[in-house]
């Protein structure tokens, strides 16, 4: 089992923890996570994006000129597309870009994302987080007491005090272990879970 520092809100290392291997110790399947980061962009997709073709462009129902005798190449309407105002060729129509990807193969990814912070040194993990207000410039302090600059805070259970204390600083996000997916994981720069964080991923995943 790999064995992690634990830090307190003050930077200060408190004790070690052992983390299970069944979930930060598995071997890294790199097509999974880029299949699970890559499922995650293509459903938040509306995919709502659409163009007119020339059969939906209004007008162009005459001919514009008479097929010889013109000098002019033959034109059968003025919404053909090479026209100004004409309709696009292959338009793109509304669609669903959203895949399947099965259950098995989302948590190995996880788990996979998961590893490879611990691998990189890039997974902190603290006794607790705890705020008696609401102050960004406090959880400020406690990302640079950890030596975080990117960050992804993991909790247990939802605190408001400390996810709005830290709603305003674009560089960290917060998310519960439910809501943990492999694209928040990858595009953090570091990873910061609870103790109790831990024991939940660790019972959910193990």
């Amino acid at each position: 089992m790999a064995k992690v520092s634990v830090y307190n809100m003050n930077g200060k290392e408190v004790g070690t923890i052992e983390l299970n291997d069944a979930v930060f110790g598995v071997e890294v399947n790199e097509h999974l996570v880029h299949m699970a980061v890559v499922q995650q962009l293509a459903n938040n997709r509306q995919g709502t994006q659409k163009a007119k073709t020339r059969s939906e462009v209004s007008g162009g129902g005459r001919k514009p000129w008479r097929q010889k005798g013109t000098g002019h190449a033959r034109q059968g309407s003025t919404r053909s597309p090479q026209w100004t105002g004409g309709g696009v060729v292959f338009a793109p129509v509304p669609r669903d870009y959203s895949f399947k990807l099965n259950k098995k193969e989302k948590r190995a990814a996880l788990k996979s994302a998961l590893t490879s912070k611990v691998n990189d040194s890039k997974l902190i993990v603290v006794d607790e987080l705890k705020f008696d207000e609401i102050k960004t410039k406090n959880f400020q302090t406690v990302m640079d007491n950890l030596n975080v600059n990117k960050g992804l805070v993991v909790l247990a259970e939802n605190d408001a005090n400390v996810v709005l204390s830290a709603r305003n600083i674009p560089t960290v996000q917060t998310t519960l272990t439910n809501t943990l997916n492999v694209y928040d994981v990858m595009k953090a720069g570091t990873v910061v879970l609870t103790k109790d964080a831990v024991s939940k991923i660790e019972e959910v995943y193990a």
